[in-house]
């Protein structure tokens, strides 16, 4: 098939190049041209792992291209997946819509043919018949264009194997049209041999499905973060106890990870925006527990604070201070809503001087933090520090041997905010180690 793909940041980016390795002709557009340049390269701006190559063997080919232009977008295909950025709004818990509804006032009166506009942008419910109300106003096809809600399941750093194995499909289609849904079942007709489910269901169905999947991961985050501080308070060890939990069928062990907290673009994102939506629907009481969810999750921040402060005796004055991680999770650059960016401002707020390493996110961080210092090597970065803190759970970070760095430090203090070190080895080394739910 012929396809385009509107919007390509990390998203569309990603799923114009699967699409290519499914064996679609594919058209990347996004309104950013040094972007379009950069991807045209056969290169990503940002970091996923296996991109790049993706990218550079089907761009040479030229079976995946990238244009700004949306008359080419329109004249290539009659499929087109939109994946525009949908951020929170400052100030607010809203969806800000403003580039969704952009990118379809700018493509509509393109599609002169009867053609399917495919959704993945993450949304609030109620906005699929806003994007197909606009396309039939402004299409000279009118209603011979079709909308179909297909939204996205991407976890960064494991972005190629969401789209190309996921674990379910999701079709939200309008009950009086049938011609998108069989396109888009032709679309991922290789996916969905290799055993992949589809659920075909309406819009709204369709739309909450991605902000309901995230705010059930935030709970139970948030749930065994809880727990941590009880485990700190009763002398218990959180990370056992999670193990002993998750052998529950009924609950399981993926997710029950206690440390920091979650961060990035999507999950505190959809989480509030969720809970804003429901509000607007007078069922706001009906999620009330959300709320609490995201407090907890910011009070795991607070808490790393408090615990670097008392293993400084109570004050950061001056205090140099190392922290392991800037990007929100390992395996990506990305640094939106970081729980480690968060805690190392936090920290220089309260007067310590703190020194950052991050495989992948420096540059990033640099020009949102430009307060903070940065240093690539992690064994560099920690010399002459008076504490370290792991916030971030980069492999790399557990690879290097406590002892090499001791000699190092001015005093060696460590915070483990993602438990993924190995206190024993710590301590054995010389370390005061200390774990965000362990006694």
């Amino acid at each position: 098939m012929k396809l385009t793909v509107i919007g390509c940041g990390h998203l569309g980016a990603t799923h114009a190049a699967c699409m290519a390795e499914l064996g679609h002709e594919v058209l990347g557009m996004d309104s950013d041209m040094d972007k379009v340049a950069i991807l045209n390269s056969g290169k990503a701006p940002f970091h996923e792992r296996g991109l790049d190559d993706m990218l550079a063997k089907y761009t040479a080919t030229g079976q995946l291209a990238f244009t700004a232009s949306y008359a080419e977008a329109a004249a290539f295909a009659d499929l087109h997946f939109i994946g525009v950025g949908t951020p929170q709004q400052p100030g607010t818990s809203d969806y800000d819509l403003s580039q969704l509804f952009g990118a379809v006032r700018r493509l509509a009166p393109r599609l002169t043919n009867p053609a399917v506009v495919a959704v993945k942008s993450t949304v609030p419910v109620g906005t699929a018949p806003r994007v197909r109300d606009m396309l039939h106003e402004y299409a000279p096809a009118g209603d011979a264009v079709e909308v179909v809600w297909n939204p996205e399941f991407l976890r960064e750093s494991h972005a190629i194997e969401d789209t190309l194995r996921p674990d379910r499909l999701v079709l939200g289609v309008d009950a009086h049209h049938s011609r998108a849904e069989a396109v888009l079942r032709q679309c991922f007709g290789r996916i969905t041999a290799s055993g992949t489910p589809m659920f075909v269901t309406d819009w709204a169905t369709a739309e909450l499905v991605k902000a309901s999947a995230n705010a059930f991961l935030a709970t139970k985050i948030s749930f065994i973060n809880a727990i941590a501080e009880f485990c700190e308070a009763a002398g218990a060890d959180v990370g056992r106890l999670a193990d002993i939990l998750g052998q529950d069928a009924r609950i399981g062990r993926h997710g029950l990870r206690p440390g920091l907290g979650f961060g990035g673009g999507c999950l505190p994102k959809d989480l509030r925006g969720f809970v804003a939506r429901a509000e607007e629907l007078g069922v706001g009481r009906s999620l009330a527990i959300l709320r609490e969810v995201d407090a907890i999750n910011d009070r795991r921040r607070e808490r790393t604070v408090e615990l670097a402060r008392r293993q400084l005796d109570g004050d950061l004055g001056g205090k140099r201070i190392t922290v392991w991680g800037a990007a929100f999770k390992p395996g990506t650059d990305d640094i939106r809503d970081s729980p480690a960016l968060a805690v190392a401002q936090k920290l220089h707020e309260l007067g310590a001087e703190v020194t950052v390493s991050d495989p992948k996110a420096l540059d990033n961080a640099r020009k949102t933090c430009p307060e903070l210092d940065f240093v690539a090597d992690p064994v560099i970065a920690v010399q002459d520090a008076d504490l370290l803190l792991h916030l971030t759970e980069w492999p790399q970070f557990s690879l290097v041997h406590p002892r090499r760095l001791a000699v190092g430090v001015s005093a060696p203090k460590v915070i483990d905010g993602r438990g993924t070190l190995d206190p024993v080895a710590w301590r054995e080394a010389g370390w005061n180690f200390r774990a965000l739910g362990c006694p």
